[in-house]
């Protein structure tokens, strides 16, 4: 079979190992990201799909360290919250672990949804209204990736109220906050995701979460082998990267 439009396999390859490095960063260098890597890494979100060809992105560069700190402080008093739906030995973990680097790295990005960009009528969000959430998050994969390629590290912050976060960056009320990022230098890449690495939760095997036609239904032998092969392969070490096909 021809791979039309296949890329050579080095591309490839680097595609592949940009996904199976990519972390959530939380420990930062305070080098500063040249103008242009940030510049880089801002047009490669700008260029992922969305629906309606709507783009309804964008991104709020934070270098500010006084209106980082009010978001830090936000941030903590709510993992400290957040830690009230634990229990015992797993809330004493959960409370161990660093969950963000918002002081750490030398800039933050808020990528933010603008839910009336081109008005009412986009082609695509008739019958899945959030499909410009989605956009935006494939955005923010699209910057992760780059910045992995980039040798730049980014941590998701999540323990957080969007509506707090919006308040602080006068965002206006149409515009979604979607992701607060942490971008900078890593202190390391680690050869697993952190909660991985501890033991927060497993990995799922991919042959598990793979069906055929039907919920539940198991995919054809061929493809059911392939999966088990390649479950296999992220068995072992996960400092060589992606699996070599």
């Amino acid at each position: 079979m021809v791979d039309i439009g296949a890329f050579p396999p080095e591309w490839r390859e680097g595609v592949y190992e940009a996904i199976a490095c990519r972390r959530d960063v939380r420990s930062f260098r305070p080098d500063p990201i040249p103008p242009a890597v940030l510049a880089r890494i801002l047009w490669a979100a700008h260029h992922a799909g969305s629906v309606g060809f709507s783009q309804p992105w964008n991104f709020i560069v934070v270098d500010d360290l006084e209106i980082r700190r009010k978001i830090h402080d936000h941030v903590d008093t709510e993992r400290l919250r957040a830690a009230d739906g634990f229990e015992g030995n797993r809330k004493a973990r959960y409370l161990s672990l660093k969950l963000e680097g918002i002081l750490d790295a030398p800039i933050n990005i808020c990528v933010t949804c603008d839910r009336k960009r081109f008005g009412p009528a986009i082609i695509g969000r008739n019958t899945m209204y959030n499909a410009d959430i989605y956009s935006t998050c494939a955005a923010i994969q699209n910057l992760w990736l780059a910045a992995r390629a980039e040798g730049i590290g980014v941590g998701w912050v999540s323990i957080l109220k969007p509506e707090v976060i919006a308040q602080i960056l006068a965002i206006p009320d149409h515009v979604m906050v979607i992701g607060y990022m942490c971008v900078g230098y890593p202190v390391e890449f680690t050869d697993r995701p952190m909660l991985e690495a501890v033991g927060w939760l497993p990995r799922l095997a991919l042959s598990e979460l793979v069906f055929s036609n039907r919920w539940n239904e198991t995919p054809n032998v061929q493809l059911a082998s392939a999966l088990r092969d390649l479950d296999e392969v992220a068995k072992g070490d996960h400092s060589k990267g992606s699996p070599r096909w």
